[in-house]
């Protein structure tokens, strides 16, 4: 890697909020259900999206977006901005229920 540059993945929290500012919206909840399956679920369970919400990082569904992105990082995978915004929307069907 060349000096001075970032990694893809210190960028994906802010390609993430460009993507959902610019209105790209996740349609594959399925998709993102696998993929949270897959590669999520390694580091935590799934009750932790019905804790307290007082508790809770995430308070919009941009902060979702941004969440994931940040998370996905910790997987070491190379997640597209589609892969983020899938898991998003699986995360917000099923648990948060944000307005978009």
């Amino acid at each position: 890697m060349k000096r001075g540059c970032k990694p893809i993945r210190r960028l994906l929290p802010a390609i993430a909020l460009a993507a959902a500012a610019c209105g790209v919206a996740a349609q594959d909840g399925a998709r993102g259900q696998a993929l949270y399956e897959t590669h999520c679920l390694e580091c935590h369970y799934e009750r932790i999206h019905k804790r307290d919400a007082s508790r809770s990082l995430v308070r919009d569904y941009k902060g979702l977006q941004a969440e994931v992105a940040r998370r996905g990082e910790l997987t070491k995978q190379r997640f597209t901005i589609a892969d983020l915004n899938d898991i998003a929307e699986y995360l917000n069907r099923t648990h948060y229920r944000f307005p978009r």
